[in-house]
């Protein structure tokens, strides 16, 4: 019977797992026998894996919603997790169509890349469940490995394999700190399960032993910087723009939306609730990140030039709102924060689909732009794709009444609620000095004329669709707001019970 409990809140991911292995099973075998010709196998596991990513949405959404412990106490499943599933599978879904295109033009042509965002997504998925240091570690360093070889997937391209390097060096140290903090949790209180945490420190405050005071502390900063630095918040984002400046566009939407979701919930489950009575322990350090992130990432993107490294400090800029709302340590703070990540993952879907779209013509080749000013006269080419583009960056710069200003405003209400009005102001003057480097691109595409030498036009048709159904996305939340409110409340409120 406890098997069966087991299996019950894991399987959605088992069923992915044992597909994934199929799957590899089925590309190695086929693409190694002379008889068949050597065939090429990519885009036949890109829609194999998109059916099985389909079919885990169903077992996801169709599943009985329970409150079950699984393995020992190491997995836990609510509705709170049921949500968040739903979430990261979906946009997945989309992700695996975004690589469509870019895998037949750049012409990767191994079918292990298929496979790696495959487990990439149940590493994700088992992440949002953990209820254990254990299997906390386990998942978290699961998907770390499969992001190593994604950031250097590129085995003919330097950058990439300079991408992979970095990030597996300063991962791997970020990965110490990390365990570093658990055992000094652990020697000092002899516990893992989040649940003898919530018991141990719900009456527990820093005022008996300077020792175990000094001691809890250490372990809570190494802990949260172990987790900031996965979510490239400053100081902790050296490694972001290169890595993602050297890693094929999927794998930089990849690496800019659902990791950072997974590792803030991972956040927002392990410190607003098991530490709760030691806010004032671990705040100072989560307030120092959001002001170095929005001012390295707001001035630093004023100063690039490539789009990858912009929008690397962009997502620091970003990440610095997303943890405004840990620092409430409240509920209106923890809605603030799942409002604006689910906003900030549609938004940043958006804006990748319409640089995919987006060839440039040089030297007799069409290649994919890689430079800002590749945006220069593009109302004159295409004024519906120029439109859409200002639509998705004035939403987020947070201009009203698009959604990312609703996100940006639950933000700034979740800080004014518990009487903090310094931080707000501060977010409002750097929000204002981002417009500047938003408004840019708005510039170079309405009132610089094109070159003549570059031609813009979209790849296909699949791409126009789903960049299509992005914009609509955006302006249909922007319109019914209560939507996204609603699903974001029940969400909230399943993470508190």
């Amino acid at each position: 019977m406890f098997l069966i409990h087991d299996i019950f809140v894991v399987f959605p991911e088992i069923y992915l797992l044992i597909c994934t292995s199929f799957l590899l099973i089925y590309g190695t075998f086929f693409s190694t026998i002379n008889n068949f010709g050597f065939p090429v196998l990519s885009i036949n596991i890109a829609w194999l894996s998109l059916q099985i990513i389909v079919l885990s949405l169903y077992l996801v959404y169709f599943s009985i919603p329970c409150y079950f412990y699984a393995f020992n106490q190491l997995i836990i499943s609510d509705l709170f997790t049921k949500n968040i599933k739903l979430f990261i599978i979906i946009f997945s879904f989309f992700l695996f169509f975004f690589s469509f295109s870019y895998v037949t033009n750049e012409c990767i042509n191994s079918f292990e890349f298929w496979i790696l965002i495959l487990l990439a997504v149940v590493g994700m998925l088992l992440t949002v469940q953990v209820n254990d240091l254990l299997s906390m570690y386990i998942t978290i360093e699961l998907q770390s490995l499969i992001y190593y070889i994604l950031a250097s997937f590129k085995r003919t391209s330097e950058f990439s394999t300079e991408a992979g390097l970095k990030y597996f060096i300063l991962g791997a140290f970020s990965s110490i700190l990390l365990l570093f903090g658990f055992s000094i949790l652990y020697s000092l209180t002899g516990l893992t399960n989040f649940n003898d945490f919530l018991n141990f420190f719900s009456e527990f405050y820093l005022v008996a032993d300077n020792f175990l005071n000094f001691g809890i502390t250490a372990g809570l900063i190494l802990i949260g910087s172990a987790l900031l630095f996965k979510l490239t918040a400053a100081p902790f984002h050296m490694w972001a723009p290169d890595v993602y400046e050297g890693t094929p566009y999927p794998i930089t939407l990849l690496f800019s939306t659902l990791p950072k979701f997974t590792i803030l919930i991972l956040f927002l489950r392990f410190f607003t609730l098991l530490f709760y009575n030691l806010f004032q322990v671990w705040q100072p350090l989560v307030l120092i990140c959001i002001y170095l992130s929005t001012l390295v990432g707001t001035f630093s993107a004023l100063l690039q030039n490539r789009w990858k490294r912009f929008l690397a400090y962009s997502s620091i800029n970003h990440i610095g709102f997303m943890l405004v709302g840990l620092t409430t340590n409240s509920l209106s703070g923890s809605f603030s924060l799942l409002f604006y990540t689910l906003t900030y993952a549609i938004m940043t879907f958006s804006l990748f689909w319409l640089i995919l779209v987006l060839r440039s013509y040089n030297y007799s080749t069409f290649c994919q732009i890689r430079y800002i000013k590749n945006l220069k006269g593009l109302f004159e080419i295409n004024p519906i794709l120029a439109f859409s583009f200002s639509l998705i960056l004035f939403s987020m710069v947070g201009i009203p009444p698009l959604i990312g200003f609703f996100a940006k405003v639950f933000i700034y209400f979740s800080c004014l609620q518990i009487n903090m009005y310094s931080l707000p102001l501060f977010l409002v003057i750097i929000s204002c000095i981002s417009c500047f480097y938003y408004i840019r691109l708005i510039k170079w595409m309405y009132f610089v004329r094109k070159p003549v030498q570059s031609i813009f036009y979209p790849v296909e048709k699949l791409n126009s669709l789903c960049l299509g159904f992005f914009v609509f996305l955006t302006i249909f939340l922007s319109l019914n707001l209560e939507f996204v409110c609603l699903f974001v409340t029940h969400t909230t409120l399943f993470l508190i019970n």
